[in-house]
């Protein structure tokens, strides 16, 4: 799998990733000699950065925290790339003192500590050869002002247990909203639907797979609801109540897609 983000410092390099969802503070939280994360409040306390490719949201602190990157590479002991949300002064200007590839832009929470990352930081992209992306459709119905959501059953592959969207894969040159629509027929027998609005894609991880999701709203006022052997019930709820459910991951963030920044039909 290939994510693509923005070029902050130019290079190329690999090794496994050091990955935090936490912001990491350099001065005081990194020992300038050895590379050992000390930041008492960081969940990677105890890691050393050398030789790694260090994925953290941002980094936080005084800006002196620059020169602790500096230090680092003058005793070989700095990350082999830096990858991050969002390249603040002090992530910025340490890996250009610091020559270190940096790319930012990118969601950290896609990644895991141990995945092997191949970072071009020229092309602003970085690769993780064991990861697998899937891309999936996901469908939001509306019907008097409430969001329909379904339980998958025991005999799914992913989430069983969990409410979810109507969703299934998209294979090939499927185009989405032609599988979401099936989707929708083939789960609870409506085909009279609406598009009202599709979303940008959101991204979520289980495990080796990254699920790339393409989310849609539909209108659904009329119709039987009949669920097939993919899910065991469903609820018409407000859209608010999303976030309450045991749910499938990024349930509330595609609905959100299909909302802000959707594309209105």
């Amino acid at each position: 799998m290939k994510l693509a983000g923005r070029r902050i410092v130019t290079g190329r390099a690999e090794g496994p990733i050091l990955a935090s969802p936490q912001p990491l503070s350099l001065l005081g939280g990194v020992d300038p000699t050895t590379g050992e994360v000390r930041d008492p409040q960081s969940p990677i306390r105890g890691e050393r950065l050398a030789g790694r490719v260090l994925a953290i949201p941002q980094a936080k602190g005084s800006t002196v925290g620059s020169y602790v990157l500096y230090s680092l590479r003058k005793r070989g002991v700095a990350p082999a790339a830096i990858v991050a949300e969002r390249a603040e002064t002090i992530l910025a200007v340490g890996a250009v003192i610091a020559e270190v590839p940096m790319v930012d832009q990118l969601s950290v929470d896609l990644l895991r500590t141990g995945d092997r990352a191949l970072v071009d930081a020229e092309a602003g992209t970085i690769e993780l050869p064991d990861v697998v992306e899937r891309p999936v459709v996901t469908a939001l119905l509306e019907r008097g002002g409430r969001v329909l959501v379904v339980r998958r059953s025991a005999r799914v592959g992913t989430f069983p247990g969990k409410w979810s969207g109507i969703s299934g894969y998209l294979e090939g040159a499927e185009e989405p909203e032609a599988r979401a629509r099936q989707e929708v027929e083939e789960e609870t027998g409506l085909r009279d639907l609406m598009l009202v609005a599709r979303g940008a894609p959101v991204c979520t991880r289980e495990g080796e797979t990254v699920f790339a999701i393409h989310p849609f709203r539909f209108q659904a006022p009329h119709g039987e609801i009949r669920l097939d052997w993919e899910n065991v019930e469903f609820l018409g709820i407000p859209p608010h109540e999303l976030a309450t459910l045991d749910a499938v991951p990024t349930l509330m963030e595609a609905y959100r897609a299909t909302v802000v920044g959707a594309t209105p039909q």
